[in-house]
């Protein structure tokens, strides 16, 4: 990119608000701090700007410059990725593999699409097709820069549920849970630098949580959550630095673990709630519960704010934790969907229900405080919500649809 279009496009990123570049947002933790939501979600404060049919898919849409990416898969055979104009909707290029694959019959009424959100660094796209293929594109154009079928690399089978871990780029690497492992790549070139966690592929393999980097007793690090455990990782050779099993009924660890200083909280369906303390003693690290809870979380990865980790449960209600004490803050009464994404910013949460309803919270440590809620949808949203400044990306199942808070 030449570098008067650069600092046009990094100027036109500052001027529509902070890319949504990656699964969760920028930081991975479903924050944002940008714009000052409005204390209501009527027709009037949050308009549609523009709506976009497509094919089926979980992946969330990803916000980079003036660019919105979204995944597709059509007819059960081709896993497609659309470029659309931020503004107007319109779209700017397409790309296409031949990829789709066919998940459990217990699985069938979620369908076989695509699943992982794709991740950006301004320059490639980096996309996780369902047969355990990474494809790394070119943002401006499209085209593909180079693939790794880990599957053919480490001659493992395909994964149950088709590549669901979304990818994570740090510097010149992306990290990826695919090919039943943790492994890292050279970002420009596709090159496999070192495989981690390996657990042989196949049904173990086929991870669902997505790696995150912190800061833990000051060593910075990969932490990963596999099928059967939690693991802090070294980003430079991929040596286990520590590691917890965790319980779950199938290995359904799914959501995506929240880091509080040297302490990572986790739950899982058919597991506890739990909050790890990870210490560092003569240059070795230890892992051990520093409090447990019986309630359950399921798909849903939670937020904290205030040091109160707000949860969507597998019983479908919403639950406030104390992340120090491991206190049950409360718990709402009212059940909700399946699924909620979930998006903080200052004391609000907006949460996009698995139903098409779209609920404003006001995160209040002492009680469930509802501010307001709209059906959004008639199909389901199952993908993440991004949130890029005053504009909010909702994937519904056959389209993208792009709101604007009124100003």
């Amino acid at each position: 990119m030449k570098p008067l279009i650069l600092i046009f496009a990094l100027t036109a990123s500052l001027a529509l608000g902070a890319d949504w570049n990656q699964w969760r947002g920028p930081t991975r933790d479903g924050q944002t701090h940008k714009t000052t939501w409005p204390t209501s979600l009527g027709e009037d404060k949050l308009k549609q700007a523009w709506r976009v049919e497509l094919g089926p898919s979980y992946s969330g849409p990803t916000v980079s410059g003036n660019l919105v990416f979204t995944t597709e898969t059509e007819e059960k055979e081709t896993e497609i990725v659309r470029a659309l104009d931020r503004k107007t909707g319109k779209e700017l290029w397409k790309q296409s593999w031949a990829g789709a694959m066919s998940v459990p019959f217990f699985a069938k009424s979620n369908g076989d699409w695509i699943r992982a959100t794709p991740a950006c660094d301004g320059t490639s796209l980096f996309v996780a097709g369902m047969r355990d293929m990474l494809v790394c594109l070119d943002v401006e154009t499209g085209a593909i820069r180079w693939r790794v079928d880990f599957m053919e690399q480490f001659k493992t089978a395909a994964p149950t549920f088709g590549f669901v871990s979304s990818p994570l780029v740090d510097g010149d690497a992306v990290f990826v849970q695919a090919g039943g492992a943790l492994v890292k790549l050279d970002k420009n070139s596709g090159k496999v630098l070192w495989r981690s966690l390996d657990d042989g592929g196949g049904m173990n393999g086929s991870a669902f949580s997505s790696p995150i980097i912190a800061d833990i007793q000051g060593i910075r690090q990969l932490v990963v959550q596999t099928r059967a455990k939690l693991a802090g990782v070294a980003l430079t050779d991929g040596k286990v630095l520590w590691e917890q099993p965790v319980e779950a009924f199938r290995g359904m660890n799914i959501l995506t673990p929240v880091v509080n200083g040297n302490t990572v909280f986790t739950s899982t369906y058919g597991g506890k709630s739990t909050l790890f303390d990870i210490t560092l003693q003569d240059g070795s690290f230890k892992s051990a519960p520093a409090w447990t809870l019986k309630e359950q979380g399921y798909m849903s990865s939670p937020v904290m704010l205030g040091g109160v980790i707000y949860e969507h449960l597998k019983n479908q209600r919403i639950m406030a934790i104390d992340i120090k004490s491991g206190k049950d803050r409360w718990t709402s009464e009212e059940s909700f969907g399946k699924y909620w994404s979930l998006v903080a910013n200052g004391d609000r949460i907006l949460a996009l229900d698995q139903r098409g309803i779209l609920f404003l919270l006001k995160a209040n440590p002492d009680k469930f405080e509802l501010i307001d809620q709209r059906k959004i949808s008639e199909k389901e949203t199952w993908a993440h919500l991004a949130v890029s400044g005053a504009e909010i990306y909702v994937r519904e199942l056959n389209a993208l649809v792009a709101y604007r808070w009124a100003e």
